[in-house]
C-alpha cells in the first residue's frame, strides 16, 4: 500500500474504492487525510459537531484487512462518511442543535441509515452540525455556533444539514448524510455547489420518522449519491412509514433520453422570496440545455398560494412551540431567542382549530403539488431563490415572524412526498454557487438521479473546489 497521496481528500466514494480493489490506496490512508483535511479546516468552518478519529481509523484497519483478503462488505466499503447530528449513531449525544440539550445522552443504536453504513463497511468519520431543532434552514446554532459556507467564510451553507453542506465542499470526505423536512438537504446543497438528495418519503428508512422528513445522501457527484442510495435505502421494521423495499441499483444513471422526456419548468413560485436574477438565469439556463437536446420543456405556473404557504409555516410553528413549551423554563431558556420567538409569536396563542386549519393546508397543498405535476415527468426549478446570505443570520430576513420565505421551492415536496434533487448548475459574478432543483413523480427516484447526472454533463465547467485550510 502507498504511504500517502496527495489531495486523497478530493477522491470521489467510487474512486477511492477503485484504489482500493487494486490495492494502491489503503482506507487507513484515506481517512487520515480526510481527518488531516478536518483538522485544518475546522477552525474556519464549523462543521462538525464530533469527530471519533480513533473509531474511524479502527474501522478504516478492519476495513483494510477486508480489501485485502477479497471480502469487502459493498462496493464502497472503507469510504469515509458524516453524519448529520440528528441521524442517531451507537455512542453519541443527538441534541438536535440546540444548547437546551447540551446534556443529552449517548444514544444505544444506530439509526436506519447510520445502521446500513456501518453494516457496508463505510467508516464514519463523526457527526455534522445542524440549527437548532433543524429549523430555519441556516447555520446557526445555540449549541454549535456558526457554521460557515467554504466558497466564503462571511456567507451561510443554508440548513439544516449545514454542517453536511459546507464538510462536502471543503472535502471532508466522499460521502455524507443529511435530513431534509422542508429543503434541509437540498438548500444547503445549493449553497454549498453541491448534490443534494431528498428522496421519496419512506424510500430511505428513518427513525423516529415524521410527516414530510428523509434522509439523503450529500456528495460532490451524483454518482456518489446513487452509490449512497443502493446502501440507505434497504428496509429497516423501525420506520412504520416506509415503502416496501425495491432492490434497484441507483449507479445505473445512463439510461434517460431528453427527447422522451417532457419537462416542467416552475421559474416563479410567486410566495416567499423572489429568486435573484442569478438564480433565475441558472435556472433557465439548465431548461434551455435540455430543451437544446431536444426535450419538451413548458412553462408551468405555480401551484402555491399565500395562504397554503403560510399555512405551512403555521403547521411548523405550532410543532416546534409545541416542543418548546413542554420544556422546563430553565432549558427553554437556553434555545437560540430567535428560534423561541419564531416559533412562539403566534403559535402561543393557536387553538386546536387554528393547529388543524394549518394541517389542512397542507393536505391542500400536497393535492396542489401532485396535480400540478402530472402531466410533466420532472420538473425543474431554482433551488433556493438567493444566494448565500450572510453567516451570522438565523434566517436570510432576520426577522422571526418571516422566518422561512426561501423555502417556497422546496416545501411543497417534502409534503407531497415526491422525490427533489439540488444540482449546482453555475456560480455568480462573485463566485457563489447557484443550484436548480430536479423534481420527479413520487418513487421516481432513479429517474431524478439519472436526470441529474445528465445535467451534470451538460452544465457549464464548473470552479476548482474551494481551498478553506
Amino acid at each position: 500500500m502507498m504511504r500517502a497521496m496527495a489531495g486523497a481528500h478530493d477522491l470521489s466514494a467510487r474512486e477511492a474504492a477503485a484504489l482500493y480493489a487494486r490495492g494502491a490506496l489503503s482506507p487507513v490512508e484515506l481517512v487520515r487525510a480526510c481527518l488531516a483535511r478536518i483538522e485544518a479546516c475546522e477552525p474556519k468552518l464549523n462543521a462538525m459537531y464530533r469527530v471519533d478519529a480513533e473509531g474511524a481509523l479502527a474501522a478504516a484497519r478492519a476495513s483494510e484487512a477486508r480489501w485485502r483478503e477479497g471480502r469487502a462488505l459493498s462496493p464502497i466499503d472503507g469510504v469515509p462518511v458524516t453524519i448529520k447530528e440528528n441521524i442517531h449513531t451507537r455512542g453519541d449525544p443527538s441534541p438536535i442543535g440546540t444548547r437546551a440539550n447540551e446534556d443529552a445522552p449517548r444514544q444505544q443504536a444506530d439509526a436506519p441509515p447510520a445502521a446500513r453504513l456501518r453494516e457496508a463497511g463505510c467508516v464514519i468519520l463523526g457527526k455534522t452540525t445542524m440549527p437548532d431543532f433543524g429549523m430555519l434552514s441556516s447555520g446557526v446554532s445555540s449549541l454549535h455556533g456558526i457554521t460557515r459556507n467554504p466558497w466564503r467564510l462571511d456567507r451561510n451553507p443554508s440548513g439544516s444539514s449545514s454542517g453536511a453542506g459546507a464538510a462536502a465542499a471543503a472535502g471532508y470526505a466522499p460521502l455524507h448524510l443529511g435530513t431534509d423536512i422542508g429543503g434541509s438537504v437540498r438548500l444547503p446543497a445549493a449553497h454549498c455547489g453541491i448534490f443534494g438528495l431528498k428522496p421519496s418519503h419512506g424510500r430511505v428508512p428513518i427513525h423516529p420518522p415524521y410527516l414530510g422528513r428523509v434522509a439523503g445522501p450529500m456528495t460532490r457527484s451524483v454518482a456518489d449519491a446513487a452509490a449512497l442510495m443502493n446502501l440507505i435505502t434497504r428496509p429497516d421494521p423501525r420506520d412504520f412509514m416506509s415503502l416496501p423495499y425495491v432492490d434497484t441499483d441507483y449507479t445505473r444513471l445512463a439510461e434517460i433520453d431528453p427527447k422522451t422526456l417532457r419537462i416542467g419548468f416552475l421559474a416563479e413560485m410567486g410566495v416567499g422570496l423572489a429568486p435573484a436574477p442569478e438564480v433565475r438565469e441558472a435556472a433557465r439556463a439548465a431548461a434551455g440545455a435540455l430543451a437544446a437536446a431536444g426535450a419538451q420543456v413548458e412553462a408551468m405556473d405555480s401551484f402555491l398560494t399565500a395562504e397554503l404557504f403560510d399555512g405551512v409555516c403555521r403547521f411548523f410553528e405550532a410543532r416546534s412551540h409545541h416542543e418548546l413549551a413542554a420544556m422546563a423554563p430553565e432549558r427553554r431558556a437556553k434555545v437560540l431567542p430567535f428560534v423561541a420567538e419564531w416559533c412562539s409569536w403566534r403559535a402561543r396563542e393557536f387553538s386546536g382549530r387554528d393547529v388543524m386549519a394549518a394541517y389542512g393546508a397542507i393536505l391542500k397543498l400536497r393535492e396542489a403539488a401532485v396535480a400540478a405535476t402530472l402531466a410533466y415527468d420532472y420538473v425543474l426549478s431554482p433551488a433556493s431563490p438567493i444566494l448565500p446570505y450572510a453567516a451570522e443570520l438565523p434566517s436570510p430576513t432576520n426577522d422571526p415572524r418571516q422566518a422561512m420565505p426561501h423555502i417556497a421551492f422546496t416545501v411543497p415536496w417534502n409534503l407531497s412526498e415526491q422525490p427533489a434533487a439540488s444540482l449546482n448548475w453555475t456560480f455568480s459574478a462573485d463566485g457563489l454557487p447557484v443550484g436548480v432543483q430536479i423534481v420527479g413523480r413520487r418513487f421516481d427516484d432513479l429517474g431524478v438521479l439519472r436526470l441529474a447526472a445528465w445535467l451534470e454533463q451538460a452544465r457549464p465547467t464548473q470552479r476548482g473546489w474551494p481551498q478553506v485550510g
